[in-house]
């Protein structure tokens, strides 16, 4: 099963639904659909709405993050796992660079996880390095101690995937060479064996995926799908990343 998951970020009104509508019609009769999974993380406004709307049709809705704390606090603005669950939501992501830049440490990090697995949400958790740690050949080092430090043996595997997302990739049209990403994609799965001594959660890669480089990932067998940013806010361009995969 691939995952083509679509990172809204700070985008959408209730009005954005056609764009999901859009997709939502083409999955239902492309004749791959059985081969893969979209999810939309839209931001939490439109979660309940997109939620319900969605609950039986080929999309599966996520947020794009949750606080540290559960099921309620004082903490103003904070939207816990448990309030994202109440609303609909299937998946969150966790960890996206946006977030750690703005003081997400691993500390923080590890607890969003748990306390989303407990209120039965699937946790998207990303991990990346930035253009510094990539040009000192620092990329498995730095790769290790994310996941390392967050995830753990007892974490239910079946309910994580991890989305590779190199910080100095994502917006940027850069984009890692194939060799590269394949070399990267299995040492992140040896990493997750070695973490819950069993196989490896699926891996995803994220960063400046569009229609046209979808084509360059498409042979890498060891990438399970895709964390989708700006395109996503597109149905024509998200459309065309998926027939474009299986072209």
């Amino acid at each position: 099963m691939k995952y083509f998951i679509g990172n809204w970020k700070m985008f959408g009104v209730p009005n954005s639904i056609y764009i999901l509508k859009k997709i939502n019609t083409f999955c239902s009769k492309d004749k791959n659909r059985k081969k893969y999974r979209v999810i939309i993380t839209p931001p939490f406004t439109l979660i309940e709405k997109f939620a319900k709307i969605f609950k039986d049709k080929k999309i599966s809705i996520g947020s794009q993050n949750c606080y540290h704390k559960d099921p309620f606090s004082s903490n103003t603005s904070a939207v816990s796992p448990y309030m994202i669950k109440s609303v609909g939501a299937k998946y969150t992501l966790i960890g996206h660079s946006d977030n750690r830049n703005e003081g997400d440490n691993d500390h923080l990090l590890k607890s969003k996880v748990q306390f989303a697995l407990k209120n039965k949400l699937k946790v998207i958790f990303c991990i990346g390095e930035n253009k510094v740690e990539k040009k000192n050949k620092k990329t498995i080092v730095v790769l290790k101690k994310q996941l390392q430090n967050v995830l753990e043996k007892k974490f239910n595997k079946k309910d994580i995937i991890i989305a590779y997302e190199p910080i100095w990739s994502i917006g940027t049209g850069k984009l890692p060479t194939s060799l590269e990403l394949k070399k990267t994609a299995i040492q992140i799965k040896k990493i997750l064996k070695n973490i819950f001594k069993r196989k490896s959660p699926a891996v995803l890669y994220g960063g400046s995926v569009d229609e046209k480089s979808i084509k360059i990932f498409k042979e890498i067998n060891e990438i399970d799908g895709f964390l989708i940013g700006g395109a996503s806010k597109s149905s024509k361009k998200f459309i065309d990343i998926i027939k474009n995969y299986y072209r």
